[in-house]
């Protein structure tokens, strides 16, 4: 079939590894291509595969931030989701600078872990959100950086505002759309203009630097 996920999944606990496999074989649209243990077999099989998604523990050998640096950079067609234990911000933080699209906890619900991976290979970007509320909390506590004048949210039109302002509180493009009465594309279109403007990668570090920026403004 086409239009399946193919994806890959790198963890260095096999009987952990086994568990994801048996969940996503489970859905007739997904089909699991290949699997490893360390950061050089996720850089090998990413680059060997060019896989829709790639998952990845952030503490295999080699590191997954590692891997997911080289993998951005070699493979940009390969969406990058951290499937891992750590909690640790900067972590968090280290994943989406190198390039991954989701950060989510071992221990997620499996049909949770299947609409995630729907969502991110349709563009959308996650980090579990206990996680996000901290990072944002965190961020609004660190000393203002020099900013241009008027701030990066100046560069915005008011509707792109409004958006952020939903991204950052969690809500889905579809959900945006409903409350804003556009449509999903038209919410999708108003992200990309808004990732470009902000010179950020995702969704996730859009939100992050709107707090950071109100946070500098004050």
């Amino acid at each position: 079939m086409a239009d399946r996920l193919r994806v890959v999944i790198v963890d260095d606990h096999p009987l952990f590894r086994e568990g994801v496999v048996k969940v996503l074989l489970a859905e007739p649209d997904v089909e699991v291509v290949g699997q490893g243990g360390s950061a050089a077999e996720a850089i090998q099989l990413a680059v060997d595969l060019l896989p829709d998604l790639i998952m990845l523990d952030i503490t295999m050998p080699g590191g997954g931030v590692a891997a997911a640096q080289q993998i951005a950079i070699n493979c940009p067609v390969t969406r990058i989701v951290m499937l891992t234990a750590s909690e640790e911000e900067d972590n968090v933080t280290a994943a989406l600078k190198a390039g991954a699209r989701a950060y989510v906890l071992k221990g997620v619900p499996a049909r949770e872990l299947v609409r995630i991976l729907r969502a991110v290979w349709n563009g959308e970007a996650y980090v579990t959100p206990t996680l996000a509320i901290s990072l944002l909390t965190e961020m609004s506590k660190s000393p203002a950086e020099p900013h241009r004048p008027g701030g990066l949210m100046g560069e915005l039109t008011e509707r792109e505002r409004q958006i952020l302002e939903l991204v950052a509180v969690g809500n889905s493009n579809k959900v945006i759309g409903a409350q804003l009465h556009l449509s999903e594309k038209t919410v999708k279109h108003y992200m990309t203009n808004i990732l470009q403007k902000l010179q950020v990668h995702n969704r996730v570090e859009a939100a992050l630097l709107a707090q950071k920026e109100r946070q500098a403004l004050r």
